[in-house]
This record gives structure tokens, C-alpha cells and sequence, in this order.
């Protein structure tokens, strides 16, 4: 295995079964990205941009391919060990935030961590400075609801991060934004990118997040290909 690579991925193949029609969405997706490095995945709408994010997520399963992440073959992990490499190595970041909204801010970035199995008095020293660095030192207790949806999707960063992951998955994270906050979402995925050496995969039509990042790809007609 090389070490360089925090994902390899090769020869992905996804087919939903339907008595109607089989429908196949990835045709031999393949693709390498290193550690630290962040790649942007474009492509026009329906062509399976977030079912591929979800399988390098662990979130769904390929019919057929290999995913390595850091050396590990996931499709040789059991359903337990693969929810552990999630929580642990992987951050998510949505379009729509996915907070839970009976929670406040503060409780919602503690969520991955108490899922795991740490304790309050080490996660929420953790979370109020993750809360700080983007922005909301007066929000912390404020529950989703009370928060405007550029304050939401800070505080989904901040949980994406509260685990210390190897990688963030982001699936059009400014997509529900007005311009100037979702300009503010960008500088702050990049800077986590470049000031913690955090790989950061983002699934965008945006053209300026786009060429913000290392690399970019687009995904058409079920592969992946490579643009300058």
C-alpha cells in the first residue's frame, strides 16, 4: 500500500436494482488523493457527485471497486469496524447542516465524539474552541433554530472536526448560502486545509471553491476525469 494516499479508490462500480430498470450510476470511478491535499469534484447535476461522496464516507457501499483509505481495504471491514473508521477518520460536512435540532450548538459539536464514547469534561473544551475558530464564541448555546444558516453550517464544521479527521467530506457546503456567506464557508474550508494539513474533498457547482482547491475533477458520465 502507499502511504502517500490518504484514498485510493479504483475501478468503482454503483448499480441501483430496480424491477423497472437497472440504473447504474458509477462506471469505474478511480481516483488518488493525497494526505493534506484538497480536490474538488464538479460535474452537472444527477451524475452521482454525492453517491460517490457518500461511499468514500463509508455511508454506502460500492456493487463492485476497491476503496484503501490510508491503507486499510474498507470492504474487508465488518459493519462495527467500519463505523468506527467513520466517526474517527472522517468528517462530514452537508448542504442542508444535518444538526439536530433539540441540541445547542455546543451539543451538536460534541455529538461525534459522545457517539464514540468520550467524555463531556474532555469534549467540551474541544468544542468551544472549535466554535471560537470559526466565528461563534456567542452562539454556543444557541440551538439550530436560532442560528442563521451561514451560523449552521460553521457549527457543522465545527463537529466535522471535533474528532480530529484525517479527511473532510463536504457535499455542497455553500450551496445553501447567500454569496457572502458561503464565500466566508470557503476561506474557512481552505484555511482548515491548509493551516491543519486536513484532506478536504468537496462536491460543488461553485466555480470560485472549485478553483480554490489543489485539484479538480470532474465526474460525467459515471467516470472520473481529470481537469487543469
Amino acid at each position: 500500500m502507499n502511504d502517500e494516499y490518504i484514498y485510493q479508490v479504483s475501478d468503482l462500480h454503483k448499480v441501483y436494482y430496480n424491477p423497472a430498470g437497472n440504473l447504474e450510476i458509477l462506471r469505474g470511478v478511480s481516483l488518488l488523493v493525497r494526505h493534506g491535499e484538497s480536490v474538488a469534484v464538479t460535474g452537472p447535476s444527477g451524475v452521482g457527485k454525492t453517491t460517490l461522496l457518500h461511499m468514500l464516507g463509508l455511508l454506502d457501499e460500492p456493487t463492485s471497486g476497491t476503496i484503501i483509505i490510508d491503507g486499510v481495504n474498507v470492504g474487508e471491514l465488518g459493519e462495527i469496524e467500519r463505523a468506527k473508521l467513520r466517526n474517527k477518520r472522517i468528517g462530514f460536512v452537508f448542504q442542508f447542516f444535518q444538526l439536530l435540532p433539540e441540541f445547542s450548538a455546543i451539543e451538536n459539536v460534541m455529538m461525534p465524539g459522545l457517539i464514540a464514547g468520550l467524555g463531556i469534561r474532555a469534549l467540551r473544551p474541544k468544542s468551544e474552541q472549535l466554535l471560537i475558530s470559526v466565528g461563534l464564541v456567542d452562539r454556543m448555546r444557541h440551538r439550530p433554530g436560532q442560528l442563521s444558516g451561514g451560523e449552521q453550517q460553521r457549527v457543522a464544521i465545527a463537529r466535522a472536526l471535533v474528532m480530529e479527521p484525517d479527511v473532510i467530506l463536504a457535499d455542497e457546503p455553500t450551496g445553501n448560502l447567500d454569496p457572502e456567506t458561503g464565500a466566508e464557508i470557503e476561506n474557512i474550508l481552505k484555511n482548515l486545509n491548509l493551516e491543519q494539513k486536513t484532506s478536504l474533498i468537496v462536491v460543488t457547482h461553485k466555480e470560485t471553491l472549485a478553483k480554490a482547491m489543489d485539484r479538480r475533477v470532474s465526474l460525467c458520465a459515471g467516470k472520473i476525469e481529470e481537469l487543469q
